[in-house]
């Protein structure tokens, strides 16, 4: 137990991850006071009704109070509205890091210590020690990819209870306390947003713009409702037909709306090795250049072998072997071991000569 009883205000989500939090917090001593963000106004898009009333529920049974925050207005104008931007030029944007970077870890966090927190706490799969920003135990559930933005300072105050825990080890937890949310289905989708057709979403906000899918030696191959529906490496809904190798989009020409594509997942134009990087971000300290370590250009993507070198506020990334479907306006996020040492967005994709020691 805890000296001196602390306050921690929980972000609670109405998931299992979030109310597993809550409960271990209270259970190590802490005084705990649960938090719930609603983000997203439009009620058919967005099942937080049903959410928030899973948090009162989770709230009530471990007898904590709870209270709620609408940052809709800045959700939209901070992230969703930057990501709509990003579609429109062609880019695909990731709206889940840009929420935790503007929303979770900026407004939440400053109205967290308005309220009179101690700590901030959210059910996220990562670990700190000593001030650093650690993957997850469970490799599977790790999320530090997501928060690369985040700086020291305010990691310094923010727990994650759950980045020693195994998913299976958080779901019996749940149900050996009865809590309401112990079987309930993990979120997808869009931060806050959800699960839904893409490209029948994003067709509310930007309108669809008939064009060709055309081979990189300009044959017509099909036809497409927009280029800004489309993104690097991707395969499904491109509705071409005819004999061969699947279709996959390699490139974009957003000024004649044509998206390039060609067959075969080892097509040279899909596959490149090294990046150009922006908009840097580091948990801690920048490090010493040139930097050898490992690196995502995704979420779900594997470690790959990297040399980083820095040109004024560029990164450039050389990849030991070369990497499919580099995706301008995704992040790139570098890692030493399990230590996540920050990230940057990608700017494009570069061929260069051969990774060497």
């Amino acid at each position: 137990m805890l000296r001196e009883k602390k306050t921690v205000v929980v972000g609670l989500s109405g998931g299992v991850d979030s109310s597993v939090t809550a409960l271990l917090l209270k259970q190590q001593g802490y005084r705990v006071i649960g938090l719930f963000m609603k983000n997203w106004d439009e009620e058919e898009d967005c099942p937080w009704a049903k959410d928030f009333e899973d948090v009162t529920k989770i709230a009530e049974q471990l007898q904590i109070p709870c209270y709620t925050v609408n940052f809709s207005k800045e959700y939209w104008e901070r992230v969703f509205a930057r990501c709509l931007d990003d579609f429109r030029l062609g880019h695909t944007p990731n709206p889940d890091i840009l929420c935790n970077q503007e929303i979770k870890f900026k407004l939440f966090f400053e109205k967290a210590l308005e309220i009179g927190a101690d700590y901030m706490a959210t059910g996220h799969y990562v670990r700190k020690e000593g001030g650093q920003l650690l993957r997850a135990l469970d490799d599977s559930k790790d999320q530090s990819y997501f928060l690369y933005t985040m700086k020291k300072q305010i990691l310094e105050r923010v727990l994650f209870p759950l980045g020693a825990l195994e998913k299976s080890a958080v779901r019996l937890i749940a149900k050996e306390h009865g809590l309401v949310t112990a079987d309930k289905k993990d979120s997808v989708g869009i931060c806050f947003i959800g699960k839904r057709n893409f490209k029948e979403f994003l067709s509310r906000y930007i309108h669809k713009k008939p064009g060709q899918f055309k081979t990189l030696a300009g044959q017509v191959v099909g036809a497409h409702e927009g280029a800004h529906y489309y993104t690097m490496g991707q395969r499904r809904g491109l509705a071409i037909g005819g004999p061969g190798e699947p279709w996959f989009v390699v490139g974009k020409d957003m000024e004649n709306n044509v998206v390039y594509v060609e067959q075969g997942e080892d097509h040279p134009a899909l596959h490149h090795s090294a990046l150009v990087a922006t908009s840097v971000s580091w948990v801690g300290t920048a490090p010493s250049f040139p930097l050898e370590c490992t690196a995502k250009i995704r979420y779900r993507s594997p470690d790959q072998a990297c040399r980083v070198t820095k040109k004024g506020s560029e990164l450039h990334v050389h990849f030991r072997e070369r990497q499919k479907a580099i995706t301008p306006r995704q992040s790139i996020v570098f890692y030493q071991g399990d230590l996540c040492l920050g990230g940057a967005i990608i700017d494009a994709p570069q061929q260069a000569h051969p990774f060497s020691h």
